[in-house]
């Protein structure tokens, strides 16, 4: 069993930055591809980033450009730098675990999930 906790959302102006980090717990983080969705009112949770072992990410088109994903294996934890922020933007995002072994976008491929962070950001 993993756990997921994200931190680091708030309110923003459109143009500003944000960082969300997750850390993790309970399994081997190094071994573990992470993965960032997004679900704004009203709307599917959508891919946002994914990040596999060896730092290697892969972003939705949306946010390329604009954000940016690492993680740090010695703190077990993986961030999210957010930039150039839109209103757009505004949703709970959520970090996820999957134990397959090769970044992903399809939400059915991660198997453990964080409770989420709110993100808005004002026009």
């Amino acid at each position: 069993q993993v756990q997921l906790v994200e931190s680091g959302g708030g309110l923003v102006q459109a143009g500003g930055s944000l960082r969300l980090s997750c850390a993790a717990s309970g399994g081997t983080f190094s071994m573990y591809v992470m993965g960032w969705f997004r679900q704004a009112p009203g709307k599917e949770r959508e891919f946002v980033a994914a990040i596999n072992r060896s730092g290697r990410t892969y972003m939705a088109d949306s946010v390329k450009g604009r954000f940016t994903s690492s993680r740090d294996n010695a703190k077990n934890t993986v961030y999210l730098q957010m930039d150039s922020l839109k209103p757009e933007d505004t949703a709970v995002y959520y970090c996820a675990v999957s134990k397959r072994g090769f970044y992903t976008n399809y939400e059915g491929d991660y198997d453990y999930w964080g409770q989420g962070t709110q993100v808005t950001v004002s026009s």
